[in-house]
């Protein structure tokens, strides 16, 4: 019954939200989100045992404007800041880790091409892309050497086989990443559309959680993409880079902390609800009561996970108003020492967001009790999305560049994951 529930309720938002104004104020978009997740949670469980590519769930994503809610109004976007974007990403993520993530992903790849692209490319791509209501996944793993951009005149053939490819089979647009042959380890990225004969996916991913992210492998063959749709290129040479083309990862990790803060309050949420309504008190303490919500040890557990959650949301909220600043200034005048400090910060809510979360996703099956353990309720879910997406870069290192900031007050180097 929930699945025939969702799919009506997908249907009667998206026909509404297509047919209203885009939402004005960010308070507004954020109401909506709320909407979507509400869906969004009706068959998750089912949807998470089923292990279906999440087109319903884009489709969604798309009708209510989330998808290009960081384009121009003039092209038909929402207008809205990263702030904004980052508690999106935290309500759809309260309903499913999975599709939070995917949402996530795809602001990171979506204002990509404003971070790597030359500026008549970042204007280019901005358009097309809010535009299309394109959702954009990445063939990207900065661990690999696994895909290689070789120079043949007019153009840059893209061939390799990543592991690891979020989104891709769902998306519109597929973020290709390569080392430049003959170059001094030189990346070459360019946005091809997904439907190109060259791009396929292997239907390979088996994991225990985030399990409709659609992370699997992707084979690129003979994808051949033209000099002047090379981010950042002019004339096969790389133009200067300054320190806002650094930031691209800042903002990414952050979108994966308000996932994880999404997962955490979702989680709460639900046991909150079983508890309420199934949860059953304990007859042998000595200290019976009548209901479970009357126990002292339920409503210290409760009382304890929720001033976690709440501190981490704070921290993130606290952290996204001041990245978001940095993102919409005028390029020119981000630093590497402004981007070195919020990196720090970024470290530090990320690694926050992970711990607490996994504390309440365990902690919870003790206040919900021995039946919520059942199948049916899916309350595992959350600790898996957690834990499967807090593997990509450990929090003890996140962790290191707090300390050094703490005790140096050296902020971290440029790289792929800071």
């Amino acid at each position: 019954m929930s699945v025939t529930e969702a799919i009506k309720a997908r249907e009667e938002a998206s026909l509404r939200w297509l047919s209203a104004p885009k939402p004005s104020t960010s308070s507004a978009w954020v109401e909506r989100a709320a909407e979507a997740s509400a869906i969004l949670k009706i068959d998750a469980v089912e949807r998470d045992e089923a292990r279906k590519p999440p087109y319903a769930e884009i489709k969604l994503l798309k009708d209510a404007g989330f998808v290009n809610l960081l384009g121009p109004r003039e092209f038909g976007g929402g207008g809205e800041t990263w702030q904004t974007s980052y508690k999106i990403t935290k309500e759809i993520a309260k309903a499913d880790g999975s599709i939070g993530h995917l949402l996530g992903n795809h602001y990171s790849w979506f204002w990509s091409s404003q971070i790597l692209g030359t500026a008549d490319q970042a204007k280019q791509w901005l358009k097309e892309f809010t535009e299309g209501n394109y959702y954009l996944g990445g063939a990207v793993n900065p661990r690999n050497a696994d895909m290689t951009a070789d120079d043949d005149g007019e153009e840059v053939i893209f061939n390799g086989d990543k592991f690891f490819s979020t989104g891709g089979v769902i998306s519109d647009v597929t973020v290709l990443e390569g080392v430049l042959q003959g170059s001094n380890n030189l990346h070459a990225f360019a946005f091809v559309k997904t439907d190109h004969p060259g791009i396929s996916f292997k239907g390979d991913w088996d994991v225990i959680g985030q399990r409709l992210t659609e992370s699997g492998g992707c084979v690129i063959k003979d994808v051949r993409v033209p000099w002047n749709q090379i981010a950042g290129f002019v004339d096969k040479k790389l133009t200067p880079r300054d320190a806002y083309h650094d930031f691209i990862l800042p903002p990414v990790q952050l979108q994966f902390a308000a996932v994880h803060v999404g997962v955490g309050l979702g989680a709460i949420e639900t046991a909150a609800d079983y508890t309420k309504s199934i949860t059953r008190a304990w007859p042998y303490g000595g200290d019976n009561k009548a209901k479970a919500v009357e126990e002292w040890y339920i409503l210290e557990g409760y009382g304890r996970l929720q001033t976690k959650l709440w501190a981490a949301q704070a921290l993130l909220d606290q952290t996204a108003e001041r990245i978001s600043k940095l993102i919409h200034a005028p390029r020119n005048e981000l630093t590497q020492q402004a981007r070195g400090e919020i990196a720090v910060q970024v470290a530090a809510t990320k690694a926050n967001a992970i711990e607490v979360t996994l504390e309440v996703s365990t902690k919870i099956f003790e206040l919900v009790g021995a039946r919520g353990s059942l199948s049916k309720y899916g309350f595992d879910r959350f600790w898996r999305n957690t834990r499967v997406h807090s593997l990509h870069d450990p929090p003890s290192y996140k962790f290191r560049e707090v300390g050094v900031w703490s005790l140096l007050h050296e902020v971290p180097e440029p790289s792929w994951y800071t």
